[in-house]
Order: C-alpha cells, then structure tokens, then sequence
C-alpha cells in the first residue's frame, strides 16, 4: 500500500439486482484516502455516492455483486465475509446513517447503544464502558449525558440523536468514518454546529473521514479533497478549494451554478441542469452527463471520457471529460 493511503478504492463496481434490471449504481469508481485527511463525496441525490460508501463498508444488500479492490490498510475488503467485516466495522471503520431516528434502536436506551460496542471490540468492563460513554457523548457536545445515557431515542431531538449516533461512531476510536448524510433533516443552525463537531473530532483524533452529501455548501471548507459523482461514476476529483473554485467538468461547474448563493437577486430565477440522471439500469455508452451538457460533442455520447489530470502539476487534479471547462480569467468560464 502507498505511504500514507488508508482506503485506496480501484475499479470499483457494485451492481444490484431489481425487477427493472439489473442497477448499476456504482459503476468503476477509483480513489484514495489518505491517514487523516477528510474527503468529500458530492452528486445529486441519485448519483450513486451512499450505495458507493456502502459498498466499500460491505453493507450490501443479498441481490448485488461488488467487484473491484477496496484495500483498506493493505487488506482487500471485497474478499472478506461477513464475520471478518464484522470485526472491522465500528471498531477501525465505522458509518454515521443520515437518518438517526432509523439507525439508533427505538426500544434500547442510548447507554446500552454506546457500550455494547465498546465492549465487544474493546473488552471493557461495564464501569469503564459507562464512562466512557459519558466521555463520548460530553465531547459531542450532548447537554447533561448522564440523564441522556438512560433515554431512549425517540426522547431526544434530531439533533440530539445525530449527536448520538456519531458518538456510538466514535466509541471504538475508529481509523476511518464514513458520515452518509449526516445533516439531513436537521436545520441549518444544528446542521453547522454538527458539521464543525465532526470536523473538529477529526483534527484531534488524526481520523480519515468520508463525508457524503448532495449539498455543496456542506462540503466546502469541510475537507481537504472533493470527489464529484454522477451517475455512478467519478466526474472530477481535487483538492476541494480547486474544485470549488476552478471546477473542471462540465457537470460540476453546471452543479454549482445552480446552487443558490447569498448574492443572488431576489425573486430572479435559479440556475438549473436540465434533462435528469440517466436510468441506471440502462445508462448511455458514452459520458453519463452528456445529455443534459451543454459542450457534449458527438464523442461524448458514443465513448467514455478517460480520467485525465488537469491543472498545474501536482495539484491531484483529475477530470473525466473530453471538453472540460476552461478558465480564461477570474469569474468567466467557456468550455474548452
């Protein structure tokens, strides 16, 4: 494994079986991860990036077939089965469910929650694990943990629960988490007090983090590196900075164009990418975007962009796009 690569993902496929077809949600997706460093997985809602994380964790569903290498620590994920992963799950890779009121059991009080996975992985004593998890939840910032270790979920709000759910996450100090969603259906003020927290546990703890949303504002200034999703393939992958500021595919340049800023004139209507995800049971030879692009060529339609670099050398950044966009000065941008 290369020095420092904590995940390194090659070739990955995942495909599930359904009455339309055969899915191919996650169709040979490549990228790393580093110790420490927190990637962002960004798309429309659709685009493959949950079955994606799934995939690599092995939480597949009976009708699917995953194909590929997902090396975790030198180790091939794909080639374990369900004891060996259970060994690795929550205690060296845990995932944080974007909705916590499904994830976090309705009839078991959150102190059972946190400690029975403590003491599976860890071996603690029932003492030590109740200490722990008043720890745990004191560091994601849950008010007065000693009544809330004897609450049951559904006494707590959405927030409280995220909060939850990310220190059950956290209780094996695991190497990497996998946060799906992890603001849905919260507000916006609790949705930043969570990203901050996760955020901050990452820095102190040196823990890699993948953080998957369909909401580029939750990505920006959040990590280090933002891989772009579409139609179960990687668009474009860079240091998040770049991306968001110079963005290279047509499909993530389109896909920030229409997120709405607070500049935008009241009342003036939103961008919008036209056209919808292609069927994912039947998706098109070519670039999946290239019908709803605006620079799609005949070439797009007919092959597959490769992965090629882009930028200034060394900059990791990479595009699947045969017409990429092209910054000629600040705040103007044509395709190439």
């Amino acid at each position: 494994m290369s020095h420092g690569k904590l995940l390194e993902v090659e070739n990955l496929h995942a495909y599930i079986g359904s009455p339309r077809g055969v899915v191919k949600a996650v169709d040979g997706v490549s990228f790393d991860l580093a110790e420490g460093e927190a990637l962002g997985v960004v798309g429309e809602s659709g685009s493959g990036k949950s079955v994606m994380a799934r995939a690599v964790m092995g939480l597949m569903p009976a009708r699917s077939d995953r194909t590929g290498s997902v090396a975790f620590k030198g180790r091939d994920l794909l080639g374990l089965n369900k004891k060996q992963l259970a060994e690795i799950w929550g205690k060296q890779i845990a995932m944080v469910f974007q909705d916590p009121g499904r994830s976090l059991n309705p009839v078991v009080r959150v102190e059972r929650q946190l400690s029975e996975t403590m003491r599976a992985h860890l071996g603690v004593s029932k003492s030590e694990a109740h200490s722990r998890s008043l720890t745990l939840l004191q560091e994601v910032g849950v008010p007065d943990p000693e009544r809330r270790l004897r609450a049951y979920p559904h006494e707590l709000s959405g927030g409280m629960r995220q909060r939850v759910m990310i220190a059950v996450a956290l209780a094996c100090e695991p190497d990497l988490l996998i946060a799906d969603e992890p603001t849905t259906a919260l507000d916006v003020t609790i949705q930043r007090q969570v990203l901050d927290l996760l955020r901050r546990i990452q820095i102190e703890r040196h823990m890699s983090v993948m953080l998957i949303s369909h909401d580029l504002h939750v990505v920006a200034g959040q990590t280090e590196r933002v891989a772009v999703m579409y139609a179960g393939r990687l668009a474009e992958v860079g240091v998040s900075r770049q991306v968001f500021d110079t963005p290279r595919h047509q499909y993530t340049s389109a896909l920030l164009a229409a997120t709405p800023t607070i500049e935008h004139t009241r009342h003036a209507p939103l961008n919008v990418i036209s056209g919808s995800l292609p069927s994912p049971t039947d998706p098109p030879p070519g670039c999946r975007f290239a019908a709803r692009c605006v620079a799609a060529t005949a070439e797009c339609h007919s092959a597959q962009p490769p992965v090629t670099g882009v930028g200034e050398p060394g900059t990791d950044h990479s595009v699947a796009c045969f017409n990429p966009v092209t910054h000629v000065k600040e705040g103007e941008l044509v395709g190439r």
